[in-house]
């Protein structure tokens, strides 16, 4: 028996590291995680406005990599894919760019041309913008109802909110709402649209039956851009650009609850809600960096470097990835949301605005 001592015991130790590697994660294990990350993203097309080269870039978030370049027009920026995910619409404008260190003397001096204006309608299957729908002055940024029957376009130039029937390519109705328009979005209900005041330091919102402002509310910031709305409607967070701030407004009442500030220097731009209403996502602008707000206590969780410019920003479904549109850079940020950690960048067109995901033709 003294020669089988040492088999079995050369046998226990085989089995007791056997029992080690299998509870141990292994490489392939992430590899694994990856691949099931790519596989939720393949059902996905991320789309990205270019304002300085008249196109959008069309990304596949399973590849990270530019799979297309449509044509659309004139400055294209504020950018939204249909509920059915069949179309893609881009705001185009006729004003001249006018940058941020430029004098409102000179940038008057402008002659912009109405006939640029409108909103792109894309074909998501050939790729190919079909035909140019009006929508006021200077169209910036906009929502699609949720039945995709209609748009609600902001006119910068215009102070008012276009109300279009995408069904005969016409203008239903032109609602004034503050100076300088901006954000544009749909309440989660349908009910109520909201818009952005630049110039006027408030939100209009704006009843999509009857197509009449029920209410202005102040945000508690200067420069505000653009809403997001918990998904179930109890909350609203606007971004407040030269104050660096979100406004937190109670929807039921129409009245500011409080304002979030963000980290100094930040320029609070574009802002998204993920599906589980956990956390909100702000782009900062010139500050380089997104901002995570937990939604629960309305506080700043982190804010992580992410790019040149952030301004347009999109989330997956899952909310496992984050995508900013980084102007300047000319690319396009790829985080992952576990980490906040930037894993792609993306080369886009010239100067990229927005972004918006939609489900794969």
């Amino acid at each position: 028996m003294r020669h089988l001592r040492p088999i079995l015991l050369l046998a226990l130790l085989s089995a007791c590291t056997a029992r080690r590697e299998s509870a141990t994660p292994r490489a392939a294990d992430s590899s694994a995680t990856s691949r099931a990350n790519s596989s939720a993203a393949a059902g996905e097309l991320l789309y990205v406005s270019n304002e300085d080269s008249r196109n959008v870039s069309v990304i596949d978030p399973a590849t990270n990599a530019v799979v297309a370049t449509i044509e659309v027009g004139t400055r294209p920026r504020g950018v939204k894919v249909s509920p059915d995910g069949r179309t893609v619409y881009v705001a185009l404008s006729g004003s001249p760019k006018c940058p941020p260190t430029m004098p409102d003397a000179e940038c008057a001096k402008k002659i912009p041309d109405r006939k640029l204006d409108g909103i792109a309608v894309v074909d998501v299957a050939t790729r190919k913008t079909t035909k140019v729908l009006p929508a006021g002055l200077d169209p910036e940024a906009f929502d699609v109802s949720a039945d995709g029957s209609t748009l609600f376009v902001s006119n910068e130039d215009a102070d008012s909110l276009t109300i279009v029937d995408i069904a005969s390519g016409r203008a239903r109705s032109n609602v004034a709402v503050g100076r300088e328009p901006e954000g544009v979005t749909v309440a989660p209900d349908g009910r109520t649209v909201w818009v952005t005041s630049e110039g006027n330091n408030e939100v209009t919102v704006v009843d999509v039956a009857s197509g009449k402002a029920l209410a202005q509310i102040s945000t508690g910031g200067k420069r505000p851009r653009a809403i997001a709305f918990a998904p179930d409607g109890s909350k609203a967070y606007v971004t407040n650009e030269t104050t660096g701030s979100v406004a937190v407004i109670d929807p039921a009442t129409h009245t500011l609850r409080h304002t979030i500030a963000l980290p100094q220097g930040a320029r609070s731009m574009g802002i998204v809600v993920s599906r589980d209403g956990s956390r909100a996502y702000v782009s900062n602008g010139r500050h380089g960096t997104v901002s995570v707000i937990d939604v629960a206590r309305d506080s700043v969780l982190t804010t992580v470097q992410v790019g040149v410019r952030p301004w347009g920003i999109a989330l997956t479904p899952d909310g496992s990835t984050l995508y900013t549109a980084n102007g300047p850079g000319n690319d396009v940020s790829v985080v992952k949301t576990s980490t906040m950690q930037v894993v792609h960048r993306i080369p886009a067109g010239v100067s990229p605005w927005g972004a918006a995901l939609g489900a794969k033709p």
